[in-house]
């Protein structure tokens, strides 16, 4: 028997089933061909505008974008002025923070000073020496907290150190001119503490004394 003739006898005997799965495994392999219209469906998106209602859209949140960013900005802005006026406000209150206790010390400090002016029979005495000790060691206190008096007379008058009690014309002295400290004023760093009660010279005329509010009394200059 010929040796061809039984290989096409064997081919001629493969199962159906084996030829169906052949037959399957040649159809998903090949390509399916893609139609002219479906391709230039695909195609069409890509070149396409945007829509106007986009744009407008778009348009509207850089708007809100740029509102906010201004708004953002000015919020940073007064906070930034909020803190350092608060910064200014909290140093104003530690620099003066013993303002009312000092003023309430300043009384004392008069009363020491008046005690040791009127002690002219005494001064040798060791009381008089106690008196101006407790005197020196008070001022003291005040200049540790950087308190100071301030000269007045012969100064012109100033209603933001001074406080007028009297005015009295006096003759060669020019008006406004404070004759006389009846109460120190003090300064508490750059800040009077308390003013200085002073009797200024006035321009009334010949002789008239006048009280500050500008009222004319009787006694007359000699």
């Amino acid at each position: 028997m010929n040796p061809n003739d039984n290989m096409k006898k064997h081919e001629g005997s493969k199962p159906e089933e084996q030829l169906q799965r052949e037959n399957s495994e040649n159809a998903t392999t090949d390509p399916k061909p893609v139609s002219e219209a479906q391709a230039g469906a695909g195609d069409s998106t890509g070149g396409e505008s945007v829509s106007p209602d986009l744009e407008t859209r778009l348009a509207e949140a850089e708007q809100r974008a740029a509102s906010y960013k201004d708004l953002f900005l000015r919020k940073a802005a007064e906070f930034e002025n909020y803190k350092r006026r608060m910064e200014n406000e909290n140093a104003l209150t530690l620099r003066y923070a013993h303002e009312e206790l000092l003023q309430a010390l300043l009384p004392l400090v008069d009363d020491l000073e008046r005690s040791l002016k009127n002690a002219h029979d005494v001064k040798t005495s060791p009381f008089f020496a106690g008196v101006e000790l407790i005197y020196q060691k008070m001022l003291k206190v005040l200049q540790s907290f950087n308190v100071r008096p301030f000269e007045t007379v012969g100064k012109e008058f100033d209603v933001r150190y001074h406080d007028a009690l009297l005015q009295i014309p006096r003759k060669g002295v020019p008006p406004h001119t404070i004759l006389e400290e009846v109460e120190r004023g003090y300064l508490y760093h750059d800040k009077v503490l308390r003013h200085a009660k002073v009797i200024v010279s006035a321009d009334a005329g010949d002789g008239e004394e006048v009280n500050a509010a500008g009222h004319e009394r009787t006694t007359k200059e000699e």
